[in-house]
């Protein structure tokens, strides 16, 4: 996948600004795909340039002017082109998970608290998507919003950020418990 891909899918929620865009990317999109604001402003450019979006000036009396950003219709096109191609698999590259497959010959204390300190922002950025989660449900239950509600999509690419952010938060407090433990017995360098 491309940020393009990313910055089309995320301008289907309607008409953005650039600083909209990183806001609403922040919230939403970057649970599943990291992107700077540069690169976002910088992939509108390419976007507008290439007819995928368009994009029109706001005048404001008050404020600097603002360019306001949509999905065209050949946007829209490619995105049904890139959803018609197969997903390459997934895969994790981390350097936090080289660390641990190192820690027997290292000094684990480091690594402890890097994972200590990477549990707390995972359960920051579970706690920040599932109150984005209630919120696009809007008052509704779960099983409800599943069955009638609009914008699926955005739900359950939030319930898999959702998934990974507590998985990982799991993950890294049981390694670090295990890794204190072991080092508070001597075992480890």
């Amino acid at each position: 996948m491309a940020l393009r891909h990313a910055v089309l899918a995320a301008l289907l929620d309607g008409e953005f600004s650039g600083y909209q865009l990183a806001k609403a990317f922040d919230a939403g999109v970057a649970n599943f795909w990291h992107a700077l604001p540069q690169q976002l402003y910088a992939e509108l450019t390419k976007l507008e340039a290439d007819g995928l979006v368009a994009g029109r000036q706001v005048i404001q009396e008050t404020r600097p002017n603002k360019r306001l950003f949509h999905v065209t219709d050949e946007g829209l096109a490619e995105l049904e082109r890139f959803a018609a191609t197969a997903a390459k698999p997934s895969f994790i590259r981390d350097d936090l998970l080289v660390k641990v497959q190192a820690v027997d010959r290292i000094d684990a204390a480091p690594v402890i608290e890097q994972l200590t300190a990477r549990a707390r922002t995972a359960a920051a950025k579970a706690e920040i998507l599932e109150q984005l989660a209630a919120r696009l449900r809007g008052g509704r239950d779960e099983a409800e919003f599943l069955a009638h509600g609009s914008r699926l999509g955005p739900y359950l690419t939030c319930l898999r950020g959702l998934a990974f952010e507590r998985e990982t938060r799991d993950w890294c407090e049981r390694s670090a418990a295990v890794l204190q433990a072991r080092y508070d017995d001597g075992e480890q360098s």
